[in-house]
């Protein structure tokens, strides 16, 4: 199964609270995670979360605004979002290439909903409520996002998951999920969002934040000079700067 990496949070702020919380056994095989963010008070400055592309697609609530939510996805290359000072998110975290409703954004959320999912009721539902109370309502929604054909366990991914350390390039991961290239390039677009390639990339990022850059890169200076280019970072620079 895919693992993917937290988010990196800046090591000199305190007053943050993080939790995260795995889907019932129903579910895992279209959501990875759901996760809280939450200030414990007002901060001095605006806070930086620093987002790694993981391919995931993720449902987005913002507790301090009811009317703020949707269903977004990152790029393949790493993202500094300003959350302010005084801020409660939480998310559900969805498998790549699982979501198979309307068109997905890219960034975090910060306009009001106003499309057709029932996200705004979800997120009045859960406000003022706990981490954990909370959980069933996201879960139910997940479940009802299934029966509306709108979440779905995606057989190619799955297969580039289950055999991801034999994979180092895009022509293994077609082989891997036993499709041509050119078939690949066409499923991961429409499902995952990604191309192969810009995929392949996120997989290695995150195969290094686990500790095993050597399985994803022929040598380690290609490793810093990718890891760079992906996050801003050089892997010493964000291991100092940010927990993941």
């Amino acid at each position: 199964m895919y693992e993917p990496t937290g988010h990196g949070r800046d090591k000199v702020v305190n007053d943050v609270d993080f939790a995260e919380a795995a889907p019932p056994a129903d579910l895992q095989a279209v959501v990875h995670r759901a996760l809280r963010v939450q200030t414990r008070a007002p901060l001095a400055t605006d806070y930086r979360f620093h987002a790694l592309p993981d391919a995931c697609a993720y449902v987005v609530l913002n507790q301090r605004d009811p009317a703020i939510a949707g269903v977004t996805r990152l790029r393949a290359s790493s993202e500094e979002l300003n959350l302010g000072r005084d801020f409660h998110f939480v998310n559900m975290r969805l498998l790549p290439g699982v979501w198979q409703g309307p068109r997905l954004s890219y960034g975090q959320v910060e306009a009001p909903y106003d499309g057709d999912l029932p996200l705004l009721a979800l997120n009045r539902s859960i406000a003022g409520h706990s981490f954990d109370t909370a959980l069933p309502a996201l879960w139910d929604f997940a479940r009802n996002l299934v029966g509306q054909g709108l979440l779905k366990p995606n057989p190619v991914t799955q297969a580039i998951f289950a055999r991801i350390v034999d994979i180092h390039s895009v022509a293994d991961m077609a082989a891997v999920a036993g499709l041509s290239t050119r078939q690949l390039q066409r499923v991961l677009k429409s499902t995952a969002g990604f191309t192969p390639h810009d995929f392949l990339k996120v997989l290695r990022l995150q195969q290094s934040l686990r500790g095993t850059p050597s399985l994803s890169y022929a040598d380690q200076s290609h490793f810093i000079h990718a890891f760079r280019r992906a996050t801003g970072y050089t892997p010493g620079q964000y291991a100092r700067k940010f927990n993941v």
